[in-house]
């Protein structure tokens, strides 16, 4: 199993998604402290996250990892996507606004983009490689 650095959260993403792909490069770009580590779902750190967390099964797409008291917690969905917002900080933060909507309803409209990402942003036959610069963030580079 790979290893992440003490405290250091991981983002698991659609590693054969464009959508998602994208996302990870706009991170990447905005991410000031530059402690978030990326894996794709599809990897086997991925693959060892689903085994650990029953409530993952058959989940593919976001999922924020972070070590918290009493072990690691993980969130998916529009609260990955939140987290992923309030770890940016800055401009970002004001996606934290959708907190105010019930989970249910966040959910709601993040399943619905998720069922049509691959229609919409495109699909890659295999995870794409990441740049040398950034590829120490990735744990299945």
């Amino acid at each position: 199993m790979v290893e992440t650095s003490v405290g250091a959260p991981v983002l698991l993403y659609d590693g054969v998604c464009g959508f998602c792909n994208k996302s990870v490069q706009l991170i990447l770009d905005h991410d000031r402290r530059g402690t978030l580590r990326f894996a794709a779902l599809q990897s086997d750190y991925g693959r060892a996250v689903i085994e650990r967390h029953a409530e993952l099964r058959g989940v593919d797409s976001v999922v924020f990892v972070e070590q918290a008291p009493g072990g690691e917690r993980v969130h998916v969905r529009s609260d990955a996507a939140l987290k992923v917002a309030a770890y940016l900080g800055g401009f970002w933060k004001i996606f934290l606004a959708a907190k105010v909507l019930p989970r249910g309803l966040r959910d709601y409209f993040y399943d619905l983009f998720a069922r049509n990402r691959y229609k919409f942003f495109g699909k890659y036959d295999s995870c794409m490689l990441p740049p040398p610069e950034v590829r120490s963030r990735f744990l299945d580079a």
